[in-house]
């Protein structure tokens, strides 16, 4: 399995074949950044953990190059930054018993631009090798431009496939902007209450971020924990632990419908429903 940057890394926890690996992914996760899965993500892995019919394939696009940094990590140069997240993902991977592991190593700015030839490349080998039942992408009212990047070079690449091959369902999840906010009937519930062990576990791996200043443990499980209690004023909660997402699926199966009037349609939705709840209360 080659990919067009020399760096990218392919790891499989179990030992193995890539291909195989790859074609036997159940669950495709294409993320923008290490740490991403496990935390923007973490219902994809606790779905395929433990089971012998569920493969979790984990896909980092970029290098990670450009994370914020103090304490024991604030005089690490950005390539060595680079090394360190590397090996961070692959512990993440073998504790979370990950199928497959890939890191591209592609630069932010790369994937910031439509087209990009390596990027399109590597996305599309990957996409073309598997037929996973979901696939988990950002989510494009995300605030942070790579993580957009990230998801529209991923429905491109989807897109540019037959039909027949396209996969099933596609959900893009919370990151730097959460999905709280949406219609309660165009967001997705993803119960992140099982192996609570494992999901903190997986977040402290990252020392790189959490001890560089980021708390993304404490302030990722703080937020499922969130949703799940303020998702319904008039219930008692359904689940401990709740990641929202939205059903991007629209958007892979019609290559016509834009990204951005899906998106504003979301917003609008909340428009209309503030409009609403006023005239209603005077």
């Amino acid at each position: 399995m080659k990919f067009t940057r020399p760096e990218a890394d392919v790891f499989i926890p179990a030992g193995g074949d890539p291909a195989a690996a790859l074609a036997r992914t159940t669950h495709l996760c294409v993320i923008a950044h290490q740490d991403d899965i496990e935390i923007n993500a973490y219902p994809a892995v606790a779905d395929c953990y433990g089971r012998t019919d569920r493969f979790f394939t984990g896909v980092v696009v970029t290098d990670g190059a450009g994370s914020a940094r103090t304490g024991p990590f604030a005089g690490y140069t950005d390539n060595q930054m680079k090394l360190v997240r590397v090996e961070e993902q692959r512990a993440a991977a073998r504790i979370g018993h990950y199928n497959l592991q890939l890191q591209l190593a592609h630069t932010s700015a790369d994937v910031k631009k439509s087209g990009h030839p390596g990027v399109q490349a590597d996305l599309s080998a990957i996409f073309s090798a598997c037929r996973p039942q979901v696939v988990y992408l950002h989510q494009p009212l995300d605030k942070h431009d790579t993580h957009v990047g990230v998801m529209l070079r991923c429905l491109e690449s989807i897109r540019a496939l037959p039909k027949a091959r396209r996969p099933a369902r596609v959900l893009g999840v919370e990151g730097w902007r959460g999905l709280d906010w949406v219609m309660d009937d165009e967001k997705v519930a993803m119960d992140c209450g099982a192996h609570p062990e494992l999901a903190l576990q997986l977040m402290q791996v990252y020392a790189s971020q959490i001890a560089g200043g980021k708390r993304y443990d404490t302030a990722a499980l703080g937020r499922r924990q969130a949703n799940a209690t303020f998702h319904n004023a008039h219930a008692t909660d359904q689940f401990n632990m709740v990641a929202w997402a939205l059903d991007l699926t629209p958007l892979v199966m019609d290559e016509t419908l834009s990204v951005a009037d899906f998106a504003l349609a979301r917003i609008e939705r909340l428009r209309a429903d503030t409009v609403s709840r006023f005239a209603k209360l005077g």
